[in-house]
């Protein structure tokens, strides 16, 4: 098992953290039973945030009992100093705690400072000054924020994408990370689901020795997949190498990460899903994405407003509206019998 530690926060943590936002799509009972499995099979780090639903309160529920194993982060996408408190408040009361390890802005935009006249920063510096949060931290999809965040030495850790599908722009990032003494959380590991081999996610990060990857789980087989390589870590074999490649080229150029920034959408439709229709069915069982309920899902993409507030909101830049109506005309094929997958 490797541990590591993030940044100056001197927290260390098994490289293998749990992403508690697939949570809210199972039951309390469910979601306790796999949060309980994953402190048992020695996962010590659990992240989630205000904006996972009911995530935070089924953690609080099912294992603050168990506080004293975990470091425990999450999240506000407040903006304004009043909505902070809010946040902070409901968390820690859902997470029945009285405080919060890495507390971390959510998505931010910009790099939140003190004497910027937002009143953020300071909100995060009183927080910490009254000990329900002990690291300020954020989280980011857009690389040139993230830079920021990395070099301006006000965040302890960040948090940002970072896969085997990554460039050298996100291993610089890592590097940057690692050189100011900041920790590095990856999220989308697995890159929404497009990443269908976990064992090579988890050999590639495996690599780099100052970055947390937080797996998301809803599933107990899920879960046991992840925990098993804590004591049989896979290695980065050449034909591990080969299969990162050829994925690398399969998903070269732009394509939906599924992060869901740009809902809810005002025509109905499930950008975060239809928007990589096309790959999900090639690199996972594509029956499931065929029935009849996700064809109605996809025909919704008739119906697109072109208003471009999903494009407003897209961390990587996406045009989505092509990208929606390039994944209709083929899925329509696929279903017709004209395209095999």
């Amino acid at each position: 098992m490797a541990r590591i530690t993030l940044g100056r926060t001197g927290i260390t943590a098994e490289q293998n953290a749990f992403g508690a936002l697939p949570i809210q799509r199972v039951g309390m009972e469910e979601a306790g039973r796999i949060l309980n499995r994953a402190l048992d099979g020695g996962m010590d780090f659990i992240d989630t945030a205000r904006a996972y639903s009911d995530s935070e309160e089924k953690i609080g529920r099912s294992i603050a009992g168990r506080r004293g194993e975990y470091t425990l982060a999450t999240k506000t996408m407040a903006k304004t100093p009043e909505g902070f408190w809010r946040d902070l408040h409901a968390s820690l009361e859902n997470l029945k705690t009285d405080h919060i390890d890495i507390y971390q802005f959510h998505c931010v935009e910009q790099c939140w400072r003190e004497g910027d006249g937002s009143g953020m920063y300071e909100a995060m510096l009183e927080a910490k000054r009254q000990g329900k949060i002990l690291h300020i931290s954020a989280t980011a999809h857009k690389i040139g924020v993230a830079r920021e965040v990395a070099e301006s030495g006000l965040y302890d850790t960040l948090q940002f994408p970072f896969s085997y599908l990554s460039g050298e722009k996100e291993i610089e990032l890592v590097n940057l990370c690692k050189q100011n003494h900041v920790g590095f959380i990856a999220m989308k590991a697995l890159s929404g689901g497009l990443i269908t081999n976990s064992a090579a996610a988890y050999a590639f990060i495996s690599q780099f020795d100052n970055v947390l990857p937080i797996w998301g789980v809803q599933r107990m087989t899920e879960l046991e997949e992840f925990l098993s390589y804590m004591e049989n870590p896979p290695a980065l074999t050449d034909d591990m190498r080969a299969l990162i490649e050829a994925d690398r080229q399969e998903l070269s150029g732009d394509f939906c990460r599924g992060c869901g920034y740009c809902m809810p959408c005002p025509a109905g439709i499930e950008i975060n899903n239809c928007a990589r229709m096309i790959q999900l069915i090639r690199r996972s069982p594509s029956a499931r994405w065929l029935e009849p309920d996700q064809q109605a899902k996809m025909e919704k993409i008739a119906g697109c407003l072109h208003c471009n507030k999903c494009m407003k909101h897209c961390p990587y830049g996406l045009h989505i509206p092509e990208l929606l109506a390039k994944n209709l005309e083929d899925y329509r094929r696929i279903v017709a019998g004209e395209i095999t997958v």
